[in-house]
């Protein structure tokens, strides 16, 4: 059996598309407890996320992911309330950011870990566009306080690199490696 170590409905949605059914059973750690330089910090989370649930259940194949923000070397992970989420909206505003999501993939003693990173920029955001953004509630469990697919608030000017790596699952990345896995399941 595939398993997904996140609660997050857009891995879920995302993972649909290269695997038909799988079972989600989230990861209970603690994602603050994890050093790594900031290129390097989703792929680390990915690991601890994988290998905890892994742990559980050795005989499934398990696959963790962490995605964060970017912006001058500075980590904007999921905003702790509204204010923050304004904050990082207000930052990220006309500006070109990194997504770096990383995934781990864990079968059969075998563990893959990658990272995927994709270039972000932000059309310029008027105070009105990020107050009614942030009041919709959408961006507040996202990293860097939005979401790709919230095409109704045009944040996003362009996009370099793998869409759905910027929603929060390198599906294309992802790919390669997870057809190599389940041929162990």
């Amino acid at each position: 059996m595939i398993i997904l170590a996140s609660k997050s409905p857009r891995r879920k949605q995302l993972l649909k598309k290269l695997v038909p059914t799988f079972k989600i059973i989230p990861a209970d750690v603690d994602e603050s407890k994890v050093r790594a330089p900031v290129a390097k910090l989703a792929e680390e989370t990915s690991k601890l996320k994988a290998r905890a649930v892994a742990k559980l259940y050795p005989n499934d194949l398990v696959i963790g992911c962490d995605t964060v923000v970017v912006y001058n070397n500075q980590i904007f992970g999921q905003p702790v309330d509204a204010s923050d989420a304004k904050a990082m909206l207000k930052t990220l505003s006309g500006e070109t950011h990194y997504v770096i999501s990383g995934y781990t993939l864990i079968s059969n003693g075998e563990e893959i870990s990658r990272s995927v990173t994709s270039k972000v920029t932000f059309n310029h955001l008027s105070d009105e566009l990020i107050t009614a953004y942030v009041a919709s509630g959408k961006p507040l469990d996202k990293a860097g306080s939005y979401g790709i697919q919230d095409e109704e608030f045009a944040l996003v000017k362009k996009v370099e690199g793998s869409y759905d790596n910027v929603m929060g699952l390198p599906t294309e990345d992802l790919s390669k490696y997870l057809d190599l896995l389940k041929r162990n399941l």
